[in-house]
Parts: structure tokens; sequence; C-alpha cells
């Protein structure tokens, strides 16, 4: 692996280059490399060239991944860095996660600068945001205030925020840690109120399974907590079958060798919403995530998967 340059998958915004970095400086760390063993490809994706509508009406998941991983299985580059969240439960053939790392602040960050919380928001004040579980919850807990769409990376939805296009907007902690942008954070949401999206924080790195190199080199990068709760997390997905059409929210939680999976499904206006909470010995990490799900669905959630098809 050494004997030739390690070539990187990744989009092109801000905070997807921090993100491949990482992932070059613990993989320089691990394996003592310089930098310039490394080399870092942008890819343009679907998700990225769509901004003139939600992406629920294009597709959902993996419009972020798609270009990039067309390139992995073309052997255009060796591995691909993707915000963990934006990936599909199905992958492609013949892909796989090589590595997670160890994950950030899982938390949705209320982010305004007029106000310093969602509760003290006035009545019929505007949030922006381009997610339906983020709209469901919120409208669920603030049923007068407005929501609006809101597209863009971190900085353009930073800038549509100060141009007054709306009060508030709800962004990722995680992603504004990476970025060194957590003053930017007006306050973070506890996820007892606003559960986060399934592996939210996680990064991911992708690689072809047949390529043993490749599995070997990036394995010393793999957090093993953080792939529990994501396995589980994921599994919660796949199960549901869920889209971005749906307002699915899951978090998994290890402690002292148990996960807590917490899962939530809601109409996309906040009208109704079916929950539940779930443990497992950690070792049982995908089959948590599928009983869980199918407790929810026995509840009723399957009512409000089949309006979003």
């Amino acid at each position: 692996m050494q004997a030739r340059t390690l070539r990187i998958g990744t989009r092109g915004s801000p905070l997807a280059l921090a993100q491949a970095h990482e992932v070059r400086a613990r993989l320089m760390a691990a394996h003592g490399l310089p930098e310039d063993a490394f080399e870092i490809r942008i890819y343009k994706t679907t998700g990225d060239a769509i901004q003139d509508r939600p992406l629920a009406e294009v597709g959902g998941k993996g419009l972020f991944t798609k270009e990039i991983e067309e390139g992995l299985i073309a052997r255009e580059i060796d591995l691909a860095v993707h915000s963990m969240k934006d990936m599909q439960t199905h992958l492609p053939d013949g892909l796989g996660i090589g590595a997670v790392l160890p994950r950030e602040d899982v938390r949705d960050a209320f982010i305004s600068l007029t106000h310093p919380t969602l509760a003290a928001l006035p009545e019929g004040a505007v949030v922006g945001t381009s997610s339906l579980r983020r709209q469901a919850q919120v409208k669920r807990l603030r049923p007068d205030v407005k929501v609006v769409g809101f597209r863009g990376n971190v900085q353009t939805r930073l800038r549509k925020l100060s141009e007054g296009v709306a009060d508030a907007t709800l962004l990722a902690c995680a992603g504004l840690n990476r970025l060194g942008m957590a003053d930017r954070i007006t306050a973070p949401i506890a996820t007892e109120d606003l559960l986060p999206a399934v592996a939210q924080g996680a990064i991911a790195i992708e690689i072809r399974s047949d390529d043993a190199e490749t599995v070997r080199f990036v394995a010393p990068l793999n957090h093993e907590e953080t792939a529990l709760c994501v396995t589980a997390e994921r599994a919660f997905l796949t199960r549901l079958e869920g889209s971005c059409r749906t307002p699915i929210a899951g978090l998994a939680e290890l402690d002292a060798g148990t996960l807590t999976l917490r899962g939530k499904v809601f109409l996309p206006d906040g009208a109704a919403c079916f929950e539940i909470t779930r443990e497992a010995p950690a070792g049982a990490a995908a089959a948590l995530g599928t009983t869980t799900a199918d407790a929810l669905l026995e509840l009723g959630a399957e009512a409000i998967l089949a309006r979003s098809l």
C-alpha cells in the first residue's frame, strides 16, 4: 500500500473536504506516511447539482454518494469518505464499509441571530430546514412556527440566515464542530427533544470488498463503539425501508455492554409520531435494529410509512 498513492474520493463541500482530510490524517498517523502518499479526488454528486427542489422529490438517499461509489467501482479511487447518514442502507454490489471513525456530537444545533433557543422563538417565526425529520420534530415541539425549505451547504445556510430568509435554522453539531464553527451554535438541542438522523455524526470509509490490501489498511481506523451503534441504527432504517420521503430518526447508545436504541417515525407535518426504545447486548447490534423496527411497525408506524410511498 505504501508503494503507491492512495486515492481518496469525496464531495467538494468544505465539510466533505474536512472529513476527507481527517481520514487522511488518521491514516498518516496509523501508518507513518507523509501527506503526499495520498491524493484526494473530488466528485460532484447528484445531490450537489440539484439545488432547486427538495431531495425527497428526486430520490433521497444515495444522491450524495452515487458518483463517488461509481468511481470506487471503476477503480478511479481506493476508498470513499462519506457522512454516514447520507449513505444508502443497501450499498452497491462489491462495496462495503471498511471503517467508521469515532462519532462526533450527535445532536442537532439550533442557530439564530436573534433568539436563544427553539422554545424562545416568537409565534409565527420562520425556521429553515431541508430535512423532513427536523421539520416534523420542530412542528411537534412548536406547531405555531412556519418551516421553509433551506438547501445548500453549511456556509450557504448560514448566509441565508444572515440575509433574513428565516429566523432560525437547524444543522448538525457534528458538521459545525468539524468545520471549526462550533461558535455558530446558538444552542444544542437535546436528543430527547430532537432525535437525530440515523448515523448522524459518523464518518464512514467505503471500500471495494475484494480489495484486501485497502481493507487491511483502513481497519485500524475503525471505532468499534461507533460501528456497533450505527450498525443497529442502519438495520433499523433498513427494516423500515426508510427514505428521505419519510421522517425517521434513530439513535443507538452503548453503555456497559448494552446497546439502547431509540427510534421514531413521523408524518412530515409532525401531526403523528410513533416511537420506541429497545435494548440488547452489544453483539446483537443488527438484530436490535431489526427487532426495534418490527416493534415500531406493530405499534402502527406502518400506516405512516405507507402514506409516504
